[in-house]
């Protein structure tokens, strides 16, 4: 959703605010503004409509703002149309607090009528300027510290959120309060910095406080205080990010989702290394013992957007190969139907950011029912990383663009190694075949690599489909699985209209969709069901599509079928997915550029993985 960046120290706060904001715009573009406060002196606010460089340009490059103590945002707007007036920081009536606030709100209606009754008056659609007026509410109602006030609005306060607040009364100092919305600290040379994601902070520090949740800090100059929802001081250990700064930035690609596609040959080979130790496979740091994995009973698979499309083609490798029953469920599903869940089962969390909303209920229903949970997450310190009893580290870096390409691949792979190991310990496959499987799971970046190399066949194919009103992608078993995420690229980005089917539906309704040119890409890495698929799209192609095959090198006969084919390097069928996704990826990538479009910020989309 929304970034956030807050800075206190000895240099001037607005350059480093608007170069924080710049490393989080992918978070929510629809307006943006800063809070600067000089000394003593009133702070000022400074907002604008529409993307980071309209605010840059009314500042100068936060030049024409003096003050060396600020708070910024970035928003994607859920309360309120994009606008000036409903873009951050808001500020109470007299301006005593000014505050900027990711998440949302539940019951911001009911605490604005109450405000209002109290004499509050407002100007904007926002929650966010209920959650400001509140803290100052109850700042001034018990006439205590800030610390007294926010925590009385946070105890009132139903949802989702990170909130940075500046106290007219307290120069030179910044509140912070979370819930289950992403806030971290970082503190270097006498300065203090705050910021909803890692790259927003990296260029000026390594050293970062993760702020649970329900708690709040008091960040000044060089120092920053922890506290409990009682108000009690707490202690915090101080982490070190191991991220290269540079890996956030876009190293000479035109896009950061392009540099992120070309960032998958390493990736996949740094998360497979995580765990594969030469011919076997070591879960040891991720805290599953042979013991607990011998008496699972059944595996939940949690997730959402394109981490549930792990899960999907997850279930298939894991059924498969572990002979353990396999449910894939959305979070935002998962978390309101009161599921029954067997005493022995896994629930696995799958989360690029760690801090989902509905997959991260998912897992604190998971615990409260005593089923054990493991997340799959790329964040260090996130709030599923903290909460699950066993966590996976994907080791993708920063993800930038708002279309997931690299997290996506980790994720899968990270399947393949549980998949692959749970079927050893259980006796499910022979020692032969379980050192064939990582003897292929390690050949995955290197193919993936020779993909890539051969991507200006489908940047040619892409040119030609620029004004495409539809796209279907159709696939059997795993390849089904493929084609969800290849449609969701393709909505994402190139905003065509576009779905994925099960290639034995298309009798059962789907096709009745298909006309003339309509493109339809057919998705057949699996041998046994590469007949029946074959069929499926002569049926497509009677009724007028234009075809686009993917398959493996060797299935040279799909061309007298397909209008297009691509080629992927053969593989064991059930890890097809690592390697087919990428040309999709490109496809989808290379329609939106065609088209003139911003990839790496679609329109009406964000990184919103903390969004209900």
């Amino acid at each position: 959703m929304c970034g956030i960046v807050g800075f206190t120290g000895k240099e001037q706060a607005a350059p480093i605010l608007l170069d924080g904001l710049s490393k989080l715009e992918y978070r929510g573009y629809d307006s943006a503004g800063i809070a600067v406060r000089d000394g003593d002196r009133d702070v000022d606010i400074i907002k604008a409509k529409g993307r980071l460089k309209i605010l840059a340009e009314k500042t100068n490059d936060g030049k024409a703002v003096i003050g060396s103590c600020g708070i910024g945002h970035t928003r994607w707007a859920t309360h309120g149309e994009p606008s000036e007036n409903n873009a951050h920081p808001h500020r109470s009536d007299d301006g005593n607090v000014v505050a900027v606030h990711n998440g949302i709100i539940e019951n911001y209606q009911e605490l604005k009528e109450k405000l209002v009754r109290k004499g509050y008056a407002f100007y904007s659609d926002t929650d966010t300027e209920v959650a400001v007026k509140l803290v100052d509410y109850y700042y001034k109602k018990y006439e205590g510290t800030p610390v007294d006030a926010i925590n009385h609005a946070m105890v009132r306060i139903r949802g989702s959120y990170a909130l940075a607040v500046m106290f007219n009364e307290y120069p030179e100092e910044i509140y912070v309060a979370r819930k289950d919305s992403p806030m971290i600290l970082g503190i270097e040379d006498g300065e203090s910095y705050i910021a909803s994601d890692v790259p927003a902070i990296l260029k000026y520090t390594r050293n970062v406080y993760y702020i649970g949740n329900m708690e709040m800090a008091r960040v000044r100059k060089g120092e920053i205080t922890f506290y409990n929802l009682d108000g009690d001081e707490i202690e915090k250990e101080l982490k070190t990010i191991d991220w290269n700064a540079e890996a956030a930035e876009k190293a000479g690609y035109e896009h950061f989702m392009m540099k992120e596609i070309h960032e998958q040959p390493k990736v996949v080979g740094d998360t497979i290394n995580s765990v594969v130790k030469e011919d076997f496979i070591d879960l040891t740091d991720i805290g599953l013992s042979e013991e607990d994995i011998k008496k699972i009973s059944q595996i939940y698979i949690v997730a959402c957007g394109s981490a549930y499309h792990v899960g999907i083609a997850a279930q298939y490798v894991i059924e498969d190969l572990a002979k353990i029953p396999v449910r894939v469920e959305l979070g935002s599903e998962f978390r309101y139907r009161k599921p029954l869940l067997d005493k022995n089962g896994l629930v696995v969390v799958i989360s690029q950011s760690g801090e989902t909303a509905d997959s991260l209920a998912a897992l604190r229903e998971a615990k409260e029912k005593g089923v054990r949970t493991l997340g799959i997450v790329n964040v260090v310190g996130s709030s599923i990383a903290r909460e699950a009893d066993s966590v996976f580290y994907t080791l993708a870096g920063p993800e930038i663009a708002v279309a997931t390409t690299k997290a996506y691949s980790t994720q899968l792979v990270a399947t393949y190694a549980l998949a692959i190991q749970f079927a050893k310990v259980r006796e499910e496959i022979s020692e032969e075949r379980y050192v064939e499987l990582i003897r292929e799971i390690k050949t995955l970046p290197e193919k993936i690599e020779k993909i890539l190399k051969d991507k200006e066949r489908i940047q040619w194919f892409a040119s030609k489909q620029v004004n495409a009103h539809a796209v279907f992608f159709v696939g059997r078993g795993i390849d089904y699985a493929i084609c969800m995420e290849g449609s969701l690229k393709m909505k994402e980005i190139s905003y065509i209209h576009s779905e994925a089917y099960a290639a034995g539906e298309l009798k059962h309704g789907t096709i009745s969709l298909i006309e003339d040119d309509i493109l339809v890409v057919g998705v057949l890495t699996q041998s046994e069901l590469y007949e029946k698929t074959i069929s499926n799209m002569l049926e497509c192609k009677s009724r007028g599509a234009y075809l686009m095959g993917l398959t493996t090198f060797g299935r040279y006969d799909i061309e007298d079928t397909v209008d297009f084919t691509v080629y992927i390097p053969k593989t064991d069928p059930l890890f097809a997915t690592s390697l087919a996704v990428i040309p999709l990826q490109l496809l989808g990538y290379y329609i939106s550029v065609a088209k003139g479009l911003d990839v790496d910020k679609p329109r009406k989309l964000a990184n919103s993985e903390t969004v209900e």
